[in-house]
């Protein structure tokens, strides 16, 4: 075989070989872990491999806990990243509650990182508290007139509280529920205009931080508007609706009335129709008289005779057609 060719060999089986014990035995890591004083064993290294535990994520916070002086033990740290913890941002966080004199245990901290929130953020809101900007909230005061109110909440973090505290949503619901109670029990949208902080000293007696993972330092109206009169529109709706309902009212008396009408107009009908069918019966009646022999002819003859007569009076009586257009026209022809 070729020298040249058997020393490729061995040089690419070499460092095959190195990459596997390096990956096992992480050597750099523990002679980083040892120049900075922590005493960590290289089969501890090795044991962690096995565990599934990258060691670098557990050796570089325990040598930044170590600078410190927090005296943590890398057990604490390695049970914490089984947990699913970030194990980086616990030793920051206590890092940073030890140098702004905020006393913070490492289960306290490994608790709230556990609960999902970021302790590191809590132990900076702690020493640098922060500003939730409330949204535009609208609240109508006794006269009827809209108010819209826009506040500033400065807040601290509560580390007792993390654990099992309200979020931001909710100091930014108590505060609008706040602001709202407060206008809403105004007698006039002027006095809210004129002392905006009464809104704050309102919100603030109710202790709305309780139950909370924060501290309510001061509560800041930014800004103070008049929308629109809200009474005045509600009142005009409900004339709107009065109308509409005396309308439909109109609407069925009218109903009710011409309905009342055609059933006259029937009733009409129906008696004129009763006329005619007891008109009908008097030929039938005088027959029957004259078989029975209750009335004579002659007594028929004058009865018919007093009806010819009286319908030429009544002929006679009537105005001729066109009597009054031909009169005129001949009024006309003398002139």
């Amino acid at each position: 075989m070729d020298p040249m060719i058997t020393i490729l060999l061995i040089a690419v089986l070499a460092i095959i070989v190195l990459s596997v014990f390096f990956s096992f035995f992480p050597v750099m890591l523990w002679i980083s872990a040892i120049a900075s004083g922590v005493r960590i064993g290289i089969i501890t290294l090795v044991a962690m491999r096995l565990r599934r535990v990258t060691p670098s994520r557990i050796v570089n916070p325990l040598i930044k806990a170590t600078k410190a002086g927090l005296g943590l033990n890398i057990n604490q740290l390695e049970s914490h990243f089984l947990a699913g913890g970030n194990v980086d941002r616990v030793v920051n966080a206590l890092i940073a509650a030890q140098r702004a004199n905020i006393p913070l245990e490492f289960e306290r901290a490994a608790a709230i990182d556990l609960a999902g929130r970021d302790v590191l953020q809590a132990v900076q809101m702690s020493v640098n508290p922060r500003v939730i900007e409330t949204p535009i909230v609208s609240a109508v005061a006794k006269d009827g007139i809209e108010v819209k109110v826009r506040a500033r909440v400065t807040v601290r973090a509560n580390i007792d509280r993390l654990v099992g505290g309200a979020g931001e949503e909710t100091i930014i619901a108590r505060v609008g529920e706040g602001i709202v109670s407060t206008n809403g029990s105004s007698n006039s949208h002027k006095d809210v205009l004129e002392n905006p902080d009464l809104i704050s000293r309102t919100v603030l007696s109710k202790g709305l931080d309780a139950g909370t993972a924060f501290e309510i330092l001061s509560i800041d109206i930014a800004d103070v508007d008049v929308g629109k009169n809200i009474g005045a529109f509600l009142q005009t709706e409900q004339a709107e609706a009065d109308k509409r309902i005396a309308q439909a009212k109109a609407e069925e008396r009218r109903a009710m009335a011409v309905a009342q009408e055609q059933e006259m107009k029937a009733r009409v009908v129906e008696m004129r129709a009763r006329v005619v069918e007891s008109e009908s019966q008097v030929p039938l009646a005088m027959s029957e008289a004259l078989r029975s022999g209750k009335i004579g002819v002659m007594d028929y003859m004058n009865l018919k005779n007093i009806e010819a007569d009286t319908q030429m009076r009544n002929t006679l009586g009537k105005p001729a057609e066109g009597s009054n257009s031909n009169d005129q026209g001949d009024s006309k022809n003398g002139r």
